[in-house]
């Protein structure tokens, strides 16, 4: 394990520092792949209900280190590292934390991919922000067309990954692309804030609230309002209000193990039926 990626845990939270100052904290494969094991890591533990990304120095995250890609190999292992990229896009994503980007300097390529990501960015009145891959002849593959045109939409992801342009952390939240801009020094203080705000917060809900969120915007709108049905059920349940008269209150799962009950009444008239 090397000293690219600092983990720190402070109660309920990890800090994931990356940490890489003299390359402006580019992602090399080396610090993607503990990226990948943190992220697994958090999605695994259960005491932890929020991870905020941040990076050493004056910058967030360059991107991916360039200067590295030649040693990728080939189109099929470049498109297997691309894959794998998009994986640790997406357990970040799919975590059932809160997660937050803390930005400073600037967030380009992969590391804007990252924001893309997570739940809120806090971001520096000195960010910078864009996808200058088109400048080097290559496209993204983790984020940078994909969630983009669904945050912002396809004329805006056109513009900013066919053009390249670096842009402010202003526009990025006139886009809807980040939550909020400090002053420079005021970034800690202000996650600190938003952690104040959630810790006092129904986890269950907040949760759930993360979920058909991120579901119901990939689908249509009424298999999203299945979503919102399921989870407002699951909010009952969770709060009291679990025992349906009509349902087996967990004694079908009892009748299973012991062949009896339930099981032994529908299964006998279910098992051939129509079978011919």
């Amino acid at each position: 394990m090397s000293n690219d990626l600092i983990i720190e845990q402070n109660g309920d939270a990890m800090l994931l520092t990356l940490n890489r100052p003299q390359r402006r904290n580019a992602l090399s494969m080396s610090l993607s792949a503990e990226l990948v094991g943190a992220f697994e890591k958090a999605r695994d533990a259960t005491d932890i209900n929020y991870l905020i990304i941040k990076g050493a120095g004056e910058h967030f995250c360059a991107g991916d280190d360039i200067t590295e890609m030649p040693k990728w190999g080939n189109a099929n292992d470049v498109m297997r590292r691309v894959r794998y990229y998009q994986h640790m896009a997406n357990t970040l994503e799919e975590l059932d934390k809160i997660t937050i980007a803390a930005v400073d300097g600037m967030a380009v390529g992969g590391g804007l991919e990252i924001t893309m990501a997570c739940d809120f960015v806090i971001a520096t009145e000195r960010a910078l922000w864009g996808m200058p891959e088109v400048d080097v002849g290559i496209t993204p593959g983790w984020g940078g067309t994909t969630r983009m045109a669904r945050l912002i939409g396809r004329r805006m992801t056109k513009e900013i990954n066919l053009i390249g342009a670096l842009h402010g952390a202003r526009r990025a939240v006139d886009l809807t692309l980040w939550n909020r801009i400090v002053p420079i020094g005021a970034l800690d203080a202000e996650v600190n804030h938003l952690l104040e705000v959630f810790r006092v917060k129904n986890h269950q809900a907040v949760r759930q609230l993360k979920f058909i969120i991120n579901r119901g915007v990939e689908c249509d709108l009424y298999t999203a309002q299945g979503f919102e049905a399921l989870s407002g059920a699951l909010s009952g349940a969770v709060n009291g209000a679990w025992q349906v008269p009509d349902a087996d209150q967990g004694s079908g799962v009892v009748d299973f193990a012991s062949k009896k009950g339930k099981w032994d009444q529908r299964r006998p008239l279910a098992r051939n039926f129509w079978v011919d």
